[in-house]
C-alpha cells in the first residue's frame, strides 16, 4: 500500500509541478496560442485526478494503526484536514476547466492558475507533515 500511496503522490504533485511549468511555457507564446495550449494541457489534470483518488485510498487504509490515537496527534489532524481542502480546491479547479471548455476562454481562464499554484504549496505541506509525523 505504501508503494501504491507514493505513485498516487508522485502522480498528484507531479500534475501540480506541470501544470506549473505548462504555464511557464505558456506565457512566452502569443496570448491566443498559450490560453490554447493551457486548455490543451487540462487533460493532465485526470492524472493527478487518479494520483489524488490513490493517495486517499492507500491512505485510509495506511491510518488504519492511527485512528484510535489521532485525537493525540494535531499534526496528523493538520495532515489531513488539509487533504480535505487540497480535495476541495482541485473540485473546484476541476469546475473551473470544464466551464472553460465548454466557452470562450476568459476570465475563468484567470482563476484556475492562482489556484494551481494554491494546490502545489498544500501538496507540499501535506508531504513535509507527513514526513515530519512518520519519520
Amino acid at each position: 500500500m505504501l508503494v501504491i500511496h507514493f505513485i498516487g503522490l508522485a502522480m498528484g504533485l507531479g500534475t501540480s509541478f506541470g501544470f506549473l511549468f505548462l504555464g511557464i511555457a505558456s506565457r512566452k507564446m502569443e496570448e491566443s496560442e498559450g490560453k490554447k495550449f493551457m486548455m490543451n494541457s487540462f487533460a493532465l489534470s485526470t492524472m493527478g485526478h487518479v494520483g489524488l483518488t490513490l493517495l486517499i485510498l492507500s491512505g485510509g487504509y495506511l491510518m488504519t494503526p492511527y485512528w484510535s490515537s489521532l485525537g493525540e496527534r494535531p499534526m496528523l489532524i493538520a495532515k489531513l484536514s488539509l487533504v480535505l481542502v487540497l480535495a476541495a480546491l482541485i473540485g473546484i479547479i476541476s469546475s473551473t476547466a470544464k466551464k472553460v471548455k465548454r466557452e470562450e476562454p476568459g476570465a475563468s481562464m484567470e482563476k484556475v492558475a492562482p489556484l494551481g499554484r494554491l494546490t502545489m504549496l498544500i501538496s507540499l505541506a501535506i508531504v513535509i507533515l507527513a514526513v515530519l509525523i512518520f519519520r
